[in-house]
């Protein structure tokens, strides 16, 4: 399931007297062992994401399967206070780009070791709410951010591991803004709050990646109904699941 995908980063670092250094960065492999699979779920806020995981893991759970449900960020104890940082403390305000993509990855590193590959390695299913294609689509694409060093972050902190199958819902950014206007009752996060712009540059940077990797993502019509929706993420699991 594991593949080491990503390269050695040669960061330049500011030496003493001007002069520029070369420092190699390699990120730590994981368990090439591992017998489980990994799910993520992508999409634009509002997406429809949360309903569509606990309909699949109901699925797995039926069907025998040992099932570890996950977010990003959070999903351990620093995951989660890097979360309430990220998305709802004061210190949030004005955060700089750089800065919310290393947060993020942290989150990611952590849960990667602590949750995902642990699951991974005793055979378990893992569905993850968001996973290093997030950061490459908000703070990459929407923050523009630019791609390699985005790349050679996310590549450093999940060490490897990468979703056997991303599932994307789709949908109008006028429909994201509109969803989450009714769920967040007034009161939406630090990056819900952001304009309609920002959304359709999510929303774009997402279909390039489905583009860009037929095979491992699925890309679904978010405002189908829920039924219909769920009815196309389990064919393709159990198919990808044999």
């Amino acid at each position: 399931m594991t593949e080491y995908i990503f390269a050695p980063l040669n960061l330049v670092a500011r030496a003493a007297g001007g002069w520029f250094a070369f420092v190699s960065i390699d990120s730590m492999p994981l368990t090439s062992q591992a017998t489980g699979k990994l799910i993520s779920f992508e999409g634009s806020e509002g997406s429809g994401k949360s309903t569509q995981i606990a309909r699949l893991v109901t699925h797995l759970q039926q069907s025998g399967r040992e099932v570890v449900a996950t977010r990003e960020p959070g999903g351990t104890e620093l995951g989660e206070r890097i979360r309430d940082i990220l998305l709802h403390k004061d210190e949030g305000q004005g955060m700089c780009p750089e800065a919310e993509l290393l947060l993020f990855t942290a989150a990611r590193a952590q849960l990667v070791r602590k949750v995902i590959t642990p699951a991974l390695a005793r055979g378990a299913i893992v569905v993850s709410d968001r996973f290093l294609d997030s950061s490459t689509v908000y703070q990459g694409a929407a923050r523009n951010l630019a791609p390699g060093p985005v790349d050679a972050v996310n590549g450093f902190a999940v060490g490897g591991i990468m979703p056997d199958l991303t599932v994307v819902l789709d949908v109008p950014t006028e429909v994201s803004l509109a969803r989450v206007r009714q769920r967040s009752a007034g009161r939406p996060d630090r990056i819900e709050r952001e304009d309609a712009a920002f959304f359709q540059k999510v929303r774009e940077a997402y279909l390039q990646i489905a583009q860009a990797a037929p095979r491992r993502i699925l890309l679904l019509d978010g405002t189908q109904s829920p039924d219909a929706i769920e009815q196309q993420i389990w064919a393709e699991v159990e198919k990808r699941l044999g």
